[in-house]
């Protein structure tokens, strides 16, 4: 054959098989010392959108807007846009100084204008994941730099909330755009979103406050395996990685666990079906969850240890409250001695259940101790969380039917059925909207409602600061009389707040000790800043 014609097929092949190469692995993965590949939210899998208003990163650091408030790893409260802040002595009018010169990175100016037209836009969208509607009554501009917030009443977890939500540009914002193409004024800039592989950033040199090491993220959305064999090619500098993973050997790179302030629990009607339905018609309640001895017994018989060891793999820390420890308003008298199936046959049989028939599962007045538990499908970790629950419930005679579904279809089931979800929040208002009487049936939705717990929930809120509403928070859990603890109502069956594990390359030095505290979809972007190369 022609040297000149094998030479050409050997250039021809070598050709594909780089462009193959580049297909497979975009050029942003040839990193360099200043650039970060890291496949991050692998749970949560890729967003539908980067504007906030959708509640892109409300509990994490947006990297691409800015807000007017952070936490730190103690945390505590910091400035962000914010200058300082006062508060009217009725406790009613937040006015909050916002720095100035500072740029969104179309180089306009941020100004308290563009603070109120977030704000005005994400109440009456209603379409963000925090739910401003029910707390402001005005946002408005003094001047430039100086915006007033005017509450419906007081709420001592407001500046919490204003931890949330990144700020957008009112000049420069569309409904039909910013979502896949957002400019902020955070640490780096939006440059590409290749649907289904990665989101490209840049850092913004202009950034008013401490600038991050690195000039380049990309953030990679594998899952499971996929994000382990990444990391065992080294092809990126972060992976998270499922608990399952988490003590395997990777060359190059060591396990980082972040305990975070995020449980997983069985949320539990706590009303019977009678026809009820929401305003999107839902039916609301389940007969046998509605009955207090039931929710007790599966809160005192169910083995959170062994669930611990073996759905999470040790990668969590139990929870019988919902409330991490690492949050200054958990209740350390909440606590129990689970795995005591004894009594949870005893809590059941003095309330009259019975295996009349012999099948292994008690009934009471006809009614078989019987439920369906909904988790989400494509979650593995759910799933073995309901199905351990559901082995273990049988040993004191209640029948768990775990059923997989997908998010639309939870929407439909999560008011009448038993349901595994995830929430944790650095704000306290997160137990007002799980258990408040007057929103039963909405955030709240296992309907449970306790005067005495609704006090307390209005008390909280109602208090001066922040600080002076721990102690009433914590009587929302336990009392010492009532409350939502095991002990009390049980309308959960609260098991553990699980860790983020992360692979990380061993010259990559992310600053373990300023990490922020991980809330509901961990954090670890928090610390950014802090973070390089050694």
């Amino acid at each position: 054959m022609n040297k000149m014609i094998i030479v050409g097929a050997v250039l021809v092949i070598a050709l594909i098989s780089i462009s193959l190469f580049v297909v497979i692995f975009p050029e942003s993965h040839n990193k360099s010392a200043d650039s970060l590949v890291v496949s991050i939210w692998a749970y949560g899998g890729e967003p539908n959108s980067l504007d906030p208003l959708d509640g892109w990163n409300l509990e994490q650091e947006p990297l691409i807007q800015s807000t007017l408030f952070k936490r730190d790893h103690d945390m505590k409260l910091v400035n962000d846009l914010a200058e300082r802040y006062t508060v009217s002595d009725d406790g009613k009018t937040y006015t909050v100084n916002i720095k100035e010169g500072v740029k969104f990175h179309d180089g306009s100016n941020l100004t308290a204008d563009d603070v109120v037209f977030t704000y005005d836009k994400a109440i009456k969208s209603g379409s963000s994941s925090a739910d401003f509607s029910n707390v402001i009554n005005e946002t408005r501009a003094v001047n430039d730099t100086t915006v007033e917030f005017v509450l419906n009443q007081v709420d001592s977890t407001f500046l919490s909330k204003l931890t949330m939500l990144g700020i957008v540009p009112k000049n420069a914002y569309s409904n039909e755009t910013y979502a896949t193409n957002p400019i902020g004024s955070g640490p780096f800039k939006f440059v590409q979103w290749d649907k289904g592989q990665q989101i490209i950033l840049e850092r913004n040199d202009d950034y008013y406050g401490k600038k991050p090491n690195f000039k380049k993220l990309t953030i990679l959305y594998l899952q499971g395996e996929a994000a382990l064999s990444s990391a065992s090619k080294g092809e990126v500098d972060i992976a998270e990685i499922p608990a399952e993973f988490a003590n395997r050997t990777i060359n190059g790179m060591h396990i980082q666990q972040y305990q975070s302030v995020d449980p997983r629990g069985i949320a539990l009607p706590t009303v019977p079906n009678t026809g009820e339905k929401t305003s999107k018609g839902v039916a609301i309640g389940n007969n046998v969850t509605a009955n207090l001895a039931i929710r007790k017994a599966l809160n005192y018989g169910i083995n959170r240890d062994d669930i611990v060891k073996d759905v999470f793999y040790g990668y969590a820390t139990k929870t019988y409250d919902g409330v991490s420890t690492l949050l200054p308003w958990s209740n350390s008298n909440t606590s129990i001695k689970d795995g005591d199936v004894d009594k949870a046959k005893e809590i059941l049989h003095e309330d009259g259940w019975s295996d009349s028939d012999g099948d292994g599962i008690v009934e009471k007045n006809g009614l078989k101790a019987e439920f369906d538990l909904i988790y989400l499908a494509s979650d593995s970790q759910r799933q073995g969380l309901a199905v351990t629950v559901s082995e273990q419930a049988k040993k004191f005679g209640v029948d768990i039917n775990p059923q997989g579904k997908s998010w639309d279809e939870i929407s439909n089931f999560k008011y009448s059925n038993g349901v595994i979800l995830g929430y944790g929040s650095r704000d306290p208002g997160e137990l007002k909207l799980d258990y408040y009487g007057k929103l039963a049936g909405k955030s709240n939705i296992v309907s449970y409602n306790n005067p005495t717990v609704n006090n307390h929930i209005d008390s909280a809120t109602s208090a001066k600061d922040e600080k002076d509403s721990y102690p009433i928070w914590r009587s929302v859990l336990w009392d010492g009389q009532t409350g939502i603890s095991p002990q009390g109502d049980a309308p959960w069956i609260w098991i553990a707040c699980k860790d983020y594990t992360y692979a990380i390359k061993n010259n990559l030095d992310v600053s373990q000790g300023t990490a922020t505290v991980p809330a509901h979809g961990g954090d670890i972007f928090g610390n950014i800043y802090d973070w390089r190369r050694t």
